[in-house]
């Protein structure tokens, strides 16, 4: 069964930002809420719609993309769901208003609609009481996390009656359109994420009383210390509302017979409304500039004080395995420290209860850590974490708590992973039996499948230095040579791209006057990136999260793209007072140019202006298809919504390509030569008479345009080598200039530009 329209009922955040992420993904959808009590009856879901467009993160990947909507009110327009393939409800979380509008649904869709509640923890089997055999084949749980385009996680929650086919087109759907990391939950109260979740939040504000912390320890403790998200326990429940999680522990108590009861001091807060960030004030609250944080023994907001502990410090810096290491010494028996002792018992409670529960919320160890994972942003699950930790810690750590040693722990004797379970950087060839063609320390090329090829960078935020540039080369020369199929350029890294040139590199040449091999350092990248558009074979760009500067300059090369639906890709040189030089200043000219070609009367003036807004402002996209409308995506490039897809979608274009591939031929335009550059400076000129750029950026700038317009001369014929060598040029005189350095300087120390 295949879905192609969605239907959700429930405008409020999560039923718009499901609708928002759908509709990114090129699905229609139609969003109904209660009846409005005006003459706008539609004002509840037009709301919704409207909170979901001003959303901060962006709820859309495309703005434009929410006229994929249609509103309307669940009396009037409840028919509208007739054409729908699946029904998403997402209404309070009550159970008789669920069930009433379950049978409303039940008479009106058709035999093959799918209907799923978006409860945070209401079991399946009490929400289909009294419903049809045929309904109760066609519904299931689909829990979505907030915000649904960030959070990876959706739990699907099938019932015993649940068919297979509704199981599968729900799974599919949701992995390769929504793009969503499925976890397959028991029906139990909470299911995997919520119930150990609110356990963990519960229990981090019991250790906090017992060992007297403050809130700013517990959220660096159960934060970045532990590997988790920064948002931590409080700031999570600010977010997610104080109300809410008072409603979720009172239901989750109701439901297992547990205790997740909260101190009175929470209880207070709830009752006096401050219940986080919608009310202005919870466990946090800004006044003015400042952050203040709850003292929750007085009831006083006091400004954020976080411990300056030189562990916790070092802890945070560490990588996961390493982290976890530190803190076996750090907090283990006897530790001397509030924090320590608070960490000790924390993670033992937590890793018992974790033990002890699983087998009644999930089908495997995997699904709890990835649930966790996907769902609050955990660097490595429970699991993994105990992992890490060690079964004879957690052992004696239980004993020393009067806790008995849970089965799934007695069953693991030697752990639950076979491997390191967060190492990334595994060989090549024991990823799923590939073949390392060859290797060195900044990338690696491996054999993925049917002949393609994949150039996997690991160099630090996998920039583009020396050592990555020769083995790009190296690939290209040794996929040509073993007639293979094609080459991907991708990497399984959790963030980043690239993030372009390797500015250290760059700035140690420079100290030490060595501009004949920075020069030469500019024609190899200029030459890869043409040998990526000229080899004999199709290569395939894979892009992801970060992708700025060079990283976006091999995709603009690349024969196509595959690319990540969350992409920040842009060419950003200016911001350290660069222009981009490794062809991405030549394939803009020549690609808006070629654009406008067809067009006769079109003013080929537009396209260089374009050219010069996208570099000169360094913009960059917030997403995939804001990247086509920049022009860094072509109508040919696709695009991934599930990133654990990414490799295989480039590959599988690969292989498309691969058959009848040629590659393409050289180009020419004509330069516009000085009328055009007279028209950019002028330009430049009204920007700095406003005030808006210094003048180091009108240098930037003058360069920028110089090489977009061809120089200073008579409208000519120019190849891409033309370009290409004015650009390289006014890279080298910009890399010359005391503000230019000045500027990699300071974005290298603080990860920010430098306005000089």
């Amino acid at each position: 069964m295949r879905i192609a329209k969605l239907g959700i009922v429930g405008a409020g955040t999560m039923g718009g930002g499901i609708a928002a992420l759908a509709a990114s993904a090129g699905i229609p959808v139609v969003l109904l809420d209660i009846p409005g009590s005006g003459p706008d009856r539609s004002a509840p879901a037009r709301g919704g719609l409207e909170r979901a467009r001003k959303a901060r993160p962006a709820a859309f990947m495309d703005i434009d993309r929410a006229a994929a909507i249609e509103i309307g009110n669940t009396e009037d327009d409840l028919g509208r769901l007739s054409g729908c393939d699946l029904v998403i409800e997402a209404i309070v979380e009550q159970i008789a208003p669920k069930r009433d509008l379950y049978q409303r649904l039940e008479a009106l869709l058709p035999a093959h609609a799918i209907v799923a509640s978006n409860t945070s923890g209401i079991p399946m089997k009490v929400l289909t009481e009294g419903r049809s055999a045929p309904f109760r084949e066609r519904f299931l749980g689909m829990h979505f996390f907030n915000p649904p385009r960030y959070l990876h996680l959706l739990e699907i929650i099938p019932t015993p009656e649940t068919s297979k086919e509704t199981l599968a087109a729900a799974r599919q759907f949701s992995d390769r359109v929504l793009g969503k990391g499925i976890v397959v939950a028991k029906d139990v109260p909470g299911f995997v994420a919520n119930r150990l979740g609110v356990f963990g939040m519960v229990l981090a504000i019991r250790q906090m009383e017992k060992h007297g912390l403050t809130i700013d320890d517990v959220d660096v403790l159960t934060g970045t210390a532990f590997g988790r998200s920064k948002s931590a326990t409080y700031r999570t429940a600010d977010l997610s509302g104080i109300d809410v999680i008072g409603h979720v522990t009172a239901e989750l108590a109701q439901t297992t017979g547990e205790d997740f009861a909260l101190p009175e001091w929470i209880r207070a807060l709830i009752k006096a409304g401050q219940v986080g960030e919608k009310s202005g004030a919870g466990f946090y609250k800004r006044v003015g500039k400042e952050i203040h944080t709850l003292d929750w023994r007085t009831g006083e907001y006091r400004p954020q004080a976080k411990p300056q502990s030189p562990e916790l410090a070092r802890l945070g810096a560490l990588a996961t395995p390493e982290r976890f290491a530190a803190i076996r010494e750090w907090a283990g028996p006897g530790a001397p420290s509030s924090d320590a002792k608070f960490a000790r018992e924390y993670l033992l409670r937590f890793s018992h209860y974790v033990l002890a529960t699983t087998p009644q919320i999930a089908y495997d160890v995997l699904s709890v850590d990835q649930a966790i994972e996907w769902g609050y942003a955990w660097e490595a699950g429970p699991f993994k974490q105990m992992d890490l930790l060690g079964a004879e810690w957690l052992r004696r750590g239980f004993a020393e708590l009067g806790l008995d040693e849970p089965k799934l722990l007695k069953e693991s004797p030697t752990g639950f992973y076979a491997a390191a379970p967060t190492d990334r950087a595994l060989s090549a060839d024991e990823k799923s039996g590939r073949r390392v063609l060859d290797r060195s320390d900044d990338a690696t090329l491996w054999h993925y499948r049917d002949g393609v090829a994949v150039l996997e960078f690991h160099s630090k935020m996998n920039t583009l230095g020396e050592g990555v540039l020769r083995m790009t080369q190296t690939a290209l020369e040794r996929v040509a040579r073993d007639g293979l199929a094609g080459l991907v350029i991708g990497n399984e890294d959790p963030r980043t791209f690239t993030a372009g040139a390797d500015l250290a590199m760059v700035l140690r040449l420079v100290a030490a006057g060595d501009w004949k091999r920075l020069e030469e350092a500019v024609r190899l990248f200029q030459g890869i990136s043409l040998g990526l558009r000229r080899s004999p074979f199709p290569v395939v760009a894979a892009p992801f999260g970060l992708t700025l500067g060079g990283g976006c300059e091999f995709s603009l090369y690349a024969d196509r793209v595959q690319a990540h639906a969350e992409l920040y890709m842009g060419l950003v040189e200016v911001g350290v007072g660069l222009i981009p030089a490794g062809g991405g200043t030549t394939e803009l000219l020549f690609r808006f140019a070629g654009e406008l070609s067809p067009y006769a009367e079109a003013d080929p003036f537009e396209g260089v202006k374009r050219a010069f807004q996208v570099m000169a402002l360094a913009t960059m996209s917030t997403s995939a298809l804001e990247a086509r409308k920049l022009g860094f995506l072509r109508d040919a490039d696709r695009i991934t919504m599930n990133r654990r897809h990414l490799l295989d979608d480039a590959a599988a274009r690969v292989a498309d390509l691969a058959a009848d591939y040629v590659a393409p031929l050289p180009r020419t335009i004509t330069a516009l030569g000085r009328e055009a550059l007279g028209n950019l400076h002028y330009a430049v000129w009204a920007m700095r008479e406003a005030g808006q750029i210094t003048a180091h950026e009108v240098r930037i700038a003058h360069e920028l345009a110089y090489v977009l317009t061809g120089g200073d001369g008579p409208p000519r014929r120019v190849t891409e080598q033309d370009i290409l060598d004015l650009e390289r040029e006014a890279f080298l005189r910009l890399l010359g200039t005391k503000e230019t350095q000045e500027r990699m300087q300071y974005t290298l120390k603080t990860g920010k530009p430098l306005r000089n």
